[in-house]
């Protein structure tokens, strides 16, 4: 570990390949996408399990956790739960590029939720760079308009990126009082309800009945081990080392490094306006994100 603490770059390339792999292992599932999701989150919440409960400080902060705030984290794990199977359900419709680039507008919608519900303001300069991304976003979608099927995965890209950016906009007023640990660990036990409920309304089951079945419940637990703890955990983790803003302009590689790796998997060859477009819609994440620090600084 201290290894790693003198070298923090290695953990922002583990961090990457992990949240690259996401949609890359989402496409290897053949059960719905509210099932695949289900397993990835009751992974997650049995990975964390005991990390939190041996330690006690997590166990007392959970003890001592007010009922306002459990609410709030249901209301994020409600959303958060929306993102992954809207997204995951997207990866049937559009390719990985296009989905795994749409899904970063997420700070885009952050920002715009962040002014018309808890009274924030933007400037021109930040107005000017959101137009730009969804420029790209247009882009992108005239590009998959001549495939009904693209399209529409695109959309369900759109609404993945606006619930998780929902679950963002929770998560900055939760964060405030509770750690992230804890924090997490109930986002994630509400997320994993909702998403067992939704399975259940749709008529589906987690049971596995069949040879195939046992394929949804190992991508499930990739999805968790990867692209959650060697992924997004490991994001939180290198904040000790980097600025936010480098760390989070090193999560736009996702895309790129998720098109590469479907280029070579899939033979999902992006066309001139995806590749056109995903640029303008990074770009305009990038330049946005150096805008909010320079203004927050």
């Amino acid at each position: 570990m201290k290894y790693l603490e003198k070298h923090p770059m290695i953990m922002i390339i583990i961090g990457i390949m992990g949240i690259s792999m996401s949609a890359i292992f989402v496409r290897y599932s053949d059960a719905p996408s509210v099932v695949t999701a289900s397993y990835r989150l009751l992974w997650t919440v049995l990975l964390m399990t005991p990390v939190v409960l041996v330690q006690k400080q997590f166990r007392t902060e959970l003890r001592a956790v007010s009922g306002k705030t459990i609410g709030f984290c249901f209301v994020s794990g409600f959303f958060l739960a929306i993102h992954f199977s809207v997204w995951f359900e997207s990866l049937r419709f559009t390719s990985v590029a296009s989905s795994t680039t749409i899904v970063c507008t997420e700070v885009i919608w952050v920002s715009i939720g962040f002014c018309l519900f808890m009274k924030g303001k933007l400037s021109g300069k930040a107005v000017a760079t959101i137009a730009v991304t969804f420029l790209g976003s247009v882009l992108i979608a005239f590009s998959d308009s001549g495939t009904g099927g693209n399209l529409y995965g695109d959309i369900l890209s759109l609404l993945a990126a606006i619930a998780v950016a929902v679950y963002t906009l929770i998560g900055r007023q939760v964060r405030a009082n509770t750690s992230t640990t804890v924090y997490t660990y109930l986002v994630y036990i509400a997320s994993a309800i909702t998403l067992v409920i939704i399975t259940v309304m749709q008529g589906e089951s987690l049971m596995i009945q069949e040879a195939g079945d046992y394929k949804a419940v190992i991508v499930g637990l990739l999805l968790s081990v990867f692209s959650t703890i060697l992924g997004h955990s490991i994001f939180s983790w290198c904040l000790k080392f980097f600025s936010p803003s480098f760390v989070s302009a090193s999560k736009l590689c996702e895309p790129v490094v998720a098109a590469i790796l479907a280029i070579f998997l899939f033979g999902e060859i992006p066309g001139l306006l995806q590749i056109l477009g995903g640029a303008v819609i990074l770009g305009g994440v990038y330049a946005y994100s150096k805008i909010e620090q320079k203004e927050h600084m």
